[in-house]
């Protein structure tokens, strides 16, 4: 009972907390191209995600990408992989979980100070639901774009939005997400991405 209590109340606190752009590191998670085509509301998770990737761009957030099996799944898929920071090498994996990857993990650890994940991709279920339990568990705080992550079925993007939520990550949309980090709006930033927000 003690401990439930103490789960629920780093629940509420994580909640709470608003993003600070110096804490805050992107997840794109497996947005291949032969992964895609039967992906639920694949059109919305696209759009969403490019919003996080362009928006990271803007405000210097480090972005970590991963894709699942390459060789056999294709790359990310052009409309994300376009928007990325020059230099940026998706990770790839065999592992579903992003935080059962040594490469990864590297490539999180370097970024110290950093203690935010903020995740996008699929699919909502596997991947990315093992990479955010991976992130809870190394101590980070977790925020999931719900409207950028999806599954094959309706019925295993919402299961997983709800086991994330249950783990103690903080179920989020794109546009919550934008509007924390930028804080404000007449920034150059805001300006910037108003035109992709109409």
């Amino acid at each position: 009972m003690v401990s439930t209590t103490i789960e629920t109340l780093s629940q509420i606190e994580a909640a709470r907390q608003p993003l600070r752009v110096e804490d805050c590191v992107l997840a794109v998670v497996d947005i291949q191209e032969r992964l895609l085509p039967p992906i639920f509301e694949k059109e919305r998770l696209v759009k969403n995600s490019q919003l996080l990737v362009r928006l990271a761009g803007l405000l210097s957030l480090p972005v970590v990408v991963s894709t699942q099996y390459a060789k056999g799944l294709g790359p990310t898929v052009p409309d994300i992989l376009s928007l990325l920071p020059a230099g940026t090498n998706p990770v790839d994996k065999l592992e579903f979980g992003c935080f059962g990857n040594g490469e990864f993990c590297s490539a999180i650890s370097v970024l110290s100070g950093r203690n935010t994940l903020l995740v996008c991709g699929m699919e909502t279920h596997i991947c990315v639901m093992q990479t955010v339990l991976g992130a809870l568990n190394q101590g980070m705080k977790v925020h999931v774009a719900a409207d950028a992550v999806s599954s094959r079925t309706k019925l295993n993007w919402r299961l997983g939005l709800e086991r994330m939520s249950a783990a103690g990550a903080v179920m989020s949309s794109t546009e919550m997400m934008m509007y924390e980090l930028m804080g404000k709006s007449g920034t150059a930033v805001f300006k910037e991405m108003l035109q992709y927000l109409k």
